[in-house]
């Protein structure tokens, strides 16, 4: 009986270890076919969304939606006319360097246009796909994050990019 549970229990590691190596050998291969250099931002017709209150602004395509903008001003959400599961957002919060959240920094792996450094994290699990922009100036966390059906994923990853790489802060 003891060689058998044994064996379940080893079962269950190798399923579990094979079901996690799938999902990053899916998400290199989404990842391998996205690459932002062949996207063309002249083919869309853009706005620029400016927060005053964290002094930001980033571009976003003209004919998506705006969604509520918080009481607080603190940054907002559009959605694609095409599917409203698609959705770009921009926020800013205010933070203290002696944050617990700053003992967990990232190392810098992006660059804004501006010249901004950042922390750059692209997920893609079974339902959704995000890239999330995080930029740190002047006690200010500023925020951008690109979201999509997983599925969908790599035909929004250029768009999401780009518009990342647009992203700018105004009080720099």
């Amino acid at each position: 009986m003891a060689t058998a549970n044994k064996t379940c229990s080893l079962g269950r590691i190798i399923y579990r270890f094979a079901a996690s190596l799938s999902r990053v050998i899916a998400l290199l291969i989404i990842l391998w076919g996205c690459t932002a250099n062949d996207f063309n931002a002249g083919a869309i017709a853009w706005k620029t969304y400016s927060n005053s209150r964290y002094g930001f602004e980033f571009p976003y395509p003209s004919n998506w939606t705006s969604l509520a903008v918080p009481t607080n001003d603190d940054g907002i959400a559009f959605i694609s006319p095409q599917d409203n599961t698609v959705e770009i957002r921009g926020w800013a919060s205010q933070y203290l360097p002696n944050d617990q959240e700053t003992g967990k920094k990232l190392k810098s792996n992006f660059k804004t246009a501006q010249g901004v450094s950042g922390v750059m994290v692209v997920e893609v699990d079974q339902r959704v796909g995000s890239m999330t922009l995080t930029l740190t100036q002047s006690q200010v966390k500023y925020y951008w994050q690109g979201r999509s059906k997983s599925q969908e994923f790599p035909e929004y990853y250029r768009l999401f990019y780009y518009i990342a790489q647009q992203y700018r802060i105004l009080k720099f």
